[in-house]
């Protein structure tokens, strides 16, 4: 199966409103999806999407999904591999990018000053 997505051509992003967390996220986290859909329960489809931490934001638990994830770091820093407190982890700057194949285990993140992030997520197509 096809990953579909919109035609979009170039327009303005409204980076205030449209914001909500994802399931299984903490407060503080945010996303925006600009394309697709991710239809998880069925393993199809592929969307990209806007993540944004607020500043000393930070997940507890490492994540792992069965889709692939491209990972843009656009502005702010990004600590990956922190401990359940927050503490700890590796920094990242501005134009990082990680791309992770199904069933990679990563994270947990934090942002000590928030930062936004670009990720496509999509299923190989069967």
């Amino acid at each position: 199966m096809a990953i579909t997505k919109q035609h979009k051509e170039f327009h303005r992003l409204d980076l205030d409103s449209g914001w909500e967390v994802p399931p299984g996220y903490p407060p503080g986290i945010e996303q925006k999806i600009l394309a697709g859909e991710l239809d998880e329960d069925n393993r199809r489809g592929g969307r990209t999407r806007l993540l944004r931490f607020k500043p000393g934001i930070y997940t507890a638990k490492p994540f792992i999904h069965e889709y692939w994830e491209e990972v843009y770091l656009m502005s702010g820093d990004l600590i990956v591999g922190n401990d359940a407190d927050g503490n700890g982890g590796e920094s990242f700057a501005p134009h990082t990018y990680a791309c992770r194949p199904p069933g990679t285990y990563h994270g947990p993140f934090k942002s000590d000053n928030g930062c936004v992030l670009l990720e496509i997520h999509y299923y190989d197509p069967a």
